[in-house]
């Protein structure tokens, strides 16, 4: 069973900022599933439960804060008692990735991100899956904003076509996994995108 984490802030403040590009992900999955999220007591996160292809799966969005995303992912492997390097999958915004790249890797550093550094921390290893999603737009990369201001600010509309990209191969990529494909191929098409 896998569980996957989309990374955000809660609250409408943050929704459709590029920081919540994790919880759009989910949410876009969610839909295709045609699940809904709903508060799971004891795990700090709204959850949807599902299955595809004969697989159950479940989707989770931390109530937490970005820099207290660990402490939420250490509740769902607990509760779901997930094996964390078989089937836990993060999806979350990069800040190094252009905007609407997509890669994913079975392990690997935090990097800079504040919630992957969180979950890190608290899980005590590195050796999981994870979606990092592109948001580094022309004005980020060429210093024109600073990268607290952009990550909290609301999706531009001529970003959104982009972004969106960016989501649905990452939702095809999730899909892909939970029915069993092989992991190098979807990453090989995942992270070969033009």
């Amino acid at each position: 069973m896998y569980l996957i984490v989309g990374l955000g802030n809660p609250g409408i403040k943050y929704k459709s900022t590029y920081h919540n590009i994790g919880f759009m992900t989910v949410d876009k999955l969610a839909k295709e599933f045609k699940i809904k999220f709903v508060k799971q007591k004891g795990t700090d996160s709204h959850v949807a439960e599902g299955e595809y292809k004969g697989e159950r799966f479940v989707l989770a969005k931390p109530d937490t804060f970005m820099n207290l995303s660990g402490n939420a992912v250490k509740a769902l492997v607990k509760k779901y008692r997930v094996d964390v390097e078989g089937e836990l999958v993060v999806i979350y915004d990069d800040a190094d990735l252009p905007l609407g790249k997509t890669r994913m890797r079975e392990e690997g550093s935090a990097g800079s991100h504040n919630g992957m550094r969180s979950i890190v921390g608290m899980l005590g290893r590195t050796d999981f899956k994870r979606i990092r999603i592109g948001m580094k737009t022309a004005e980020l990369a060429e210093k024109d904003v600073k990268l607290i201001d952009l990550v909290l600010s609301k999706v531009d509309y001529e970003d959104k076509p982009i972004l969106e990209e960016g989501i649905n191969a990452s939702v095809e990529a999730v899909k892909d996994l939970i029915a069993g494909k092989d992991i190098q191929r979807i990453e090989e098409v995942l992270n070969r995108r033009k």
